[in-house]
């Protein structure tokens, strides 16, 4: 036993009842009896007569329990490591203090700069050993030089 829903008022059609219209573009449309029929066809909008389905529901008609309302999950955030970063190293790095975290970068800053300081020097030495002549860039580059020769 199929049991269909009318269009208009959205109740039920048992087999035997109601009629069946057809529109223009093929559309099928149930009615219960020549009441919903007869709105429909007057272009009658069924959400605001008040014996149809789609009223009810629109204005919060005959609910019985009351829905509760949908509780929201939280996302939780997982730490995940980096690349060049391991969770342990990156969980260090966090939990350490302003102070140490300054502490250790200004090691690092002095580090780098004495480094510097001790390239320049075996740079400069090794300038000295070569014959101290100062040669540009592009003689250093092995660039071929040109003679410039007037003679007339």
């Amino acid at each position: 036993m199929k049991v269909e829903v009318d269009s208009f008022s959205g109740s039920k059609i048992y087999p035997g009842r109601g009629t069946l219209f057809v529109r223009g573009d093929s559309k099928i449309f149930r009615f219960q009896n020549s009441k919903s029929a007869s709105l429909f066809h007057q272009r009658k909008n069924p959400r605001r007569i008040s014996w149809t389905v789609l009223y009810r529901r629109h204005h919060k008609k005959g609910l019985t329990e009351e829905v509760a309302k949908k509780r929201t999950r939280k996302t939780v955030k997982a730490q995940r490591a980096i690349v060049g970063a391991s969770l342990e190293l990156i969980k260090e790095r966090r939990s350490l203090k302003p102070e140490a975290r300054k502490a250790q970068r200004d090691a690092a800053v002095k580090a780098d700069k004495e480094k510097k300081k001790a390239d320049k020097a075996a740079r400069k030495a090794k300038l000295a050993a070569a014959g101290g002549a100062k040669v540009s860039k592009q003689q250093a580059k092995g660039a071929f030089q040109k003679v410039h020769a007037t003679s007339r």
